[in-house]
């Protein structure tokens, strides 16, 4: 017999977890107690409770097993919710485990009591609170399996304090059985839907394949890439699903979407055919999507059947793996014959690239950067005009990841997010995109850094704004910066324009970098560009911060205009 606590250890022991993301409460400490004399798993104590779980998010999302986090009932749960959503939306295999005040109390008002589960129902795939000792290994499997499952997602488990004290069974579960109102199967693709693709590319003379994110998430690159270059078909990505295929790779042709390149945007407009894999179609990406890919018979390939023809009507449903289809419709393979449709792509990829070109220091400056100084890198972005700009020039292969929060957009995931990955990754470089809004969000995360010894880089591009609300507020708002300006101060004119008066920013990040005994090095010039990162790869046990100022309207271009189809697309000053 033992304790729940005793067992919910032995429990994450048997799932292989070997790294916790915890913080300590009230209803928590029997667990932590029991943690306390296990030599296994690397208990890491953050400095918040959403940068812990966003942390956990991006263990998970570097290393593919699940990112694990534990945290107290109440102000402590709740803290959890933005990065849930955030792992949830990215289809992250997340794990939560809440504590929770005793079963007696609970619905009574007790001290530090929420109702986390119904909180979180409608972003998770799995949340329950354990009412009985004897379910809680049983809840714990089921969990893992859910979380890690088909489209992988966030889980929550809440588990009460008595419950952790209560004596019980030392049995876990070696499997779990399910009914038919939770069983997940593992659809596969049945041979007629294979057929009907096969029958679409057979008569087409301008294919596209569209990668999503979730050929990333089953690990399907290489069979990508196989099918691609069997088929000879021209590839297009979504933000998350770019890296599906080596993006210097002959037949890859960028992002599509709202900050997309012209050529991939211009290739879905006038393709005939769209074959896409693990995507959702979101306004992101698609636009007007009653002029989505107008011209074109469309294949859609997802393992969730809900999003099948939710946003875009498909012409063929393939509901399944994409590993698994991709390796089907390989072995079926036959060469199109669309050179002329190639070429044509080639022509407009050249004449209209994605580049920033200027004298002063600029993000394309700081992102090639990466790109010359790193054969193999992990990037976690913040979001805002950061992340665009990452997705835009970072070159992405096998041997480079990039982490960011694309279908929450959650401001505050960049630092946290690389600070799991490098517990994850300890041999592989990790860098920090971040923007100095998202950046202050989760800025505490910093000592969660220093303690641990990891010498992430955090390349802080700052432009005093923030930016990607600014730039909208410039291109369609008649320049009315209103709640944008992080040098703003309460004497401030109320109706305020860039005009080079403006007050001293804070923080300092000199400072700050000092008080956390972190490295620090400005950068205001490409010049400089070299020797900063040449500083930041020397250390070895300690984070590195990299403030790039860059200028303060500088914009993310190309832009699609809101609401409108993506041949709608501007470049600079060209906005109307």
């Amino acid at each position: 017999m033992i304790t729940g606590a005793q067992l919910f250890v032995k429990a994450l022991k048997a799932e292989k977890v070997e790294t916790l993301f915890a913080y300590p409460g009230g209803q928590v400490i029997d667990i932590l107690d029991a943690l306390y004399v296990d030599e296994t798993i690397d208990v890491i104590l953050p400095r918040h409770e959403q940068g812990l779980a966003h942390a956990a998010d991006g263990y998970a999302r570097s290393t593919g097993k699940a990112g694990v986090c534990l945290v107290t009932s109440g102000p402590g749960a709740t803290n959890l919710v933005t990065a849930i959503a955030t792992a949830n939306y990215d289809a992250v295999p997340l794990v939560c485990f809440t504590g929770q005040v005793t079963t007696p109390l609970i619905g009574k008002g007790a001290f530090q009591e929420a109702d986390i589960v119904d909180m979180v129902k409608s972003i998770t795939k799995y949340a329950v609170t354990v009412r009985s000792r004897e379910m809680l290994g049983e809840i714990i499997k089921k969990a893992f399996y859910i979380a890690q499952s088909g489209k992988p997602g966030a889980v929550l488990i809440d588990i009460p304090k008595d419950i952790q004290q209560q004596m019980g069974s030392e049995e876990y579960p070696k499997s779990i059985e399910f009914d038919n109102n939770n069983n997940i199967p593992l659809l596969k693709a049945q041979s007629t839907q294979i057929e009907s693709a096969f029958d679409l590319l057979a008569q087409c003379k301008k294919p596209l394949l569209l990668a999503g994110g979730g050929i990333k998430i089953a690990c399907a690159e290489k069979e990508l890439t196989k099918f691609a270059e069997a088929v000879g078909i021209p590839v297009v990505t979504t933000i998350m699903g770019k890296g599906a295929i080596d993006t210097n790779h002959c037949l890859y042709f960028g992002n599509v979407g709202i900050h997309g390149s012209f050529c991939a945007n211009t290739a879905v407009n006038e393709c005939d055919l769209l074959l896409s894999i693990g995507t959702r179609f979101n306004d992101r990406v698609a636009g007007s999507k009653d002029k989505f890919a107008a011209n074109a018979k469309i294949i859609h390939v997802d393992i969730d059947p809900t999003t099948i023809s939710k946003n875009i009507k498909a012409d063929v449903s393939i509901i399944a793996d994409a590993k698994e289809t991709l390796s089907l419709l390989l072995s079926k393979a036959k060469t199109i014959e669309c050179s002329e449709w190639i070429d044509n792509l080639k022509s407009l990829s050249k004449t209209y690239p994605i580049k920033i070109v200027s004298d002063y220091l600029n993000p394309q400056d700081i992102i090639e950067k990466l790109n010359s100084n790193y054969e193999e890198l992990i990037v976690a972005t913040d979001v805002g005009q950061n992340q665009l700009w990452t997705t835009q020039f970072l070159r992405l292969n096998e041997k480079r990841k990039l982490l960011t929060s694309g279908g929450f957009g959650t401001m505050g995931f960049g630092l946290p997010a690389a600070i799991g990955a490098k517990l994850g990754n300890a041999n592989i470089p990790v860098i920090a995109v971040v923007g100095d809004g998202g950046f202050q969000m989760n800025i505490q995360e910093l000592a969660t850094a220093v303690i641990n010894g990891l010498p992430i880089i955090i390349c802080l591009l700052n432009n005093g704004w923030l930016g990607n609300v600014r730039q909208w507020q410039e291109l369609y708002y008649g320049k009315r910066y209103q709640s944008t300006c992080l040098r703003r101060r309460s004497d401030c004119p109320k109706q305020c324009d860039i005009n080079g008066n403006c007050p001293i920013y804070v923080p300092d990040f000199e400072k700050v970098a000092d008080s956390y005994g972190i490295k620090y090095r400005r950068v205001t010039d490409k010049s400089q560009l070299d020797d900063a990162f040449a500083f930041a790869n020397m250390q070895t046990d300690t984070p590195t911060l990299l403030e790039f100022i860059i200028k303060e309207e500088e914009n993310v271009w190309p832009i699609i205009l809101p609401g409108k189809d993506l041949s709608t697309i501007k470049f600079g000053k060209d906005v109307e």
